[in-house]
């Protein structure tokens, strides 16, 4: 393994902590500053808003300079804003400093995507976008635990600053590790196109979106996204309300999950480097399944035990094929990568609203399990739609650029 892929799986792994571990210090930075549960929220839905704007907007902004170097910026700029929430006088600064630290984050992982499959050869390019994901599925499932330990322990500024020093042992991991020129064209074996350089310009990053298969791609993932954390959003009502779990088990359950996010992160990059479009729909196919078998069997525990893990590892066994596939028909525009990130914050959004209207309706705490097996076998469909479309001869040889 490329010892570049290992900075950008740290890189990862702190923007990941810093997503998640928000969650288990809510209520010691609410009474810190004295603001309601309502207020601190904004810490969470803030940082979502952030990443779905930043993903795009510092990528477009971007399109000119040498990818190594901007992904150095961004993840000086992931250091700023820990270092302001750590420091942070008031709930307004704190704020600030999460929505700086979200800026980079879609950025980060698009074009972060771009230069790790660079590192590597043609066939393995989705297992090296899992490694580099690999650091943001640890992340979830160490990051609320890691928040609670830490927050209870040394205070909530502490786990703040832990994150900022991941952020600096990463930034200079990428400055000595990754090569310079990394991921601005594609290795000399890939015969069948080459990637735009950055100094083609943001003009050329947007002729990608040409692409019939760049939409739908980009609808598939976001769909696949809305469907899973639809359903996550409420899994812990689920867990309680229903299956009869205590408060205090829902910790190791969501661990769980994270544990299936791991596995499905490393066995889908490797399925999707063998047969993609297959892989990508037998997994969505496969979570669509599990959704609707766990809204069936969600009051028994220990289904729910071996679902939620399921749940985890099909959720995100298709993330390296999708963003591979994605990139592949934008030819390498890392503004496509990027955009991939903010569909699928989009479709967590999405699935979150409906989800919530669900259980407002009155149609109980396994509603969103149907819903959002419901919202995956669309995309599912999407996919197959792609699929077939891709093996016809003027797909293969679609123009993007």
């Amino acid at each position: 393994m490329p010892s570049g892929l290992v900075a950008l799986a740290l890189g990862g792994f702190g923007i990941g902590l810093t997503e998640f571990l928000i969650a288990g210090l809510l209520p010691q930075v609410a009474s810190s500053f004295a603001v309601s549960e309502a207020a601190a929220g904004w810490l969470i839905s803030g940082y979502a808003l952030s990443v779905a704007v930043g993903a795009i907007a510092l990528t477009a902004a971007t399109a000119r300079l040498p990818r190594k170097a901007v992904l150095v910026g961004l993840v000086a700029l992931f250091v700023v804003g820990n270092l302001l929430s750590a420091v942070a006088p008031s709930y307004p600064v704190m704020l600030l400093g999460r929505i700086v630290a979200a800026l980079c984050h879609g950025s980060f992982f698009g074009i972060g995507s771009l230069v790790a499959r660079s590192l590597v050869a043609p066939e393995k390019k989705s297992r090296a976008v899992a490694v580099m994901f690999a650091g943001l599925t640890l992340a979830n499932v160490l990051g609320v635990p890691f928040g609670a330990l830490v927050g209870e322990r040394w205070g909530w500024r502490a786990a703040f600053w832990a994150v900022t020093a991941i952020g600096v042992l990463a930034l200079a991991g990428i400055a000595a590790l990754v090569p310079d020129g990394a991921g601005e064209t594609r290795s000399p074996r890939v015969t069948r196109h080459s990637d735009p350089s950055p100094a083609d310009g943001l003009r050329a990053q947007f002729r990608a979106f040409r692409s019939w298969q760049v939409w739908l791609t980009l609808t598939a993932t976001a769909l696949s996204y809305g469907g899973m954390f639809g359903a996550f959003s409420y899994i812990a009502y689920t867990f309680t309300e229903v299956g009869g779990f205590s408060s205090s088990d829902v910790a190791w359950l969501l661990m769980v999950y994270g544990v299936g996010l791991v596995v499905g992160n490393l066995v889908g990059g490797r399925a999707a480097d063998h047969d993609r479009d297959r892989a990508l729909v037998l997994a969505l196919l496969g979570l669509a399944v599990t959704l609707a078998v766990f809204g069936l069997l969600a009051a028994n525990a220990t289904a729910s035990v071996i679902l939620v893990f399921l749940m985890g590892l099909f959720g995100f066994a298709s993330v390296p094929g999708m963003i591979t596939r994605v990139t592949d028909f934008a030819h390498g525009a890392a503004l496509a990568a990027s955009a991939n990130v903010s569909a699928s914050n989009i479709g967590n959004a999405l699935g979150a609203w409906l989800g919530g209207l669900a259980i407002t309706a009155g149609l109980g705490y396994t509603a969103p399990l149907y819903v959002g097996a419901g919202i995956v076998l669309i995309s599912v469909i999407v996919m197959a739609v792609a699929a077939r479309q891709a093996k016809s001869p003027a797909q293969r040889t679609e123009p993007c650029m």
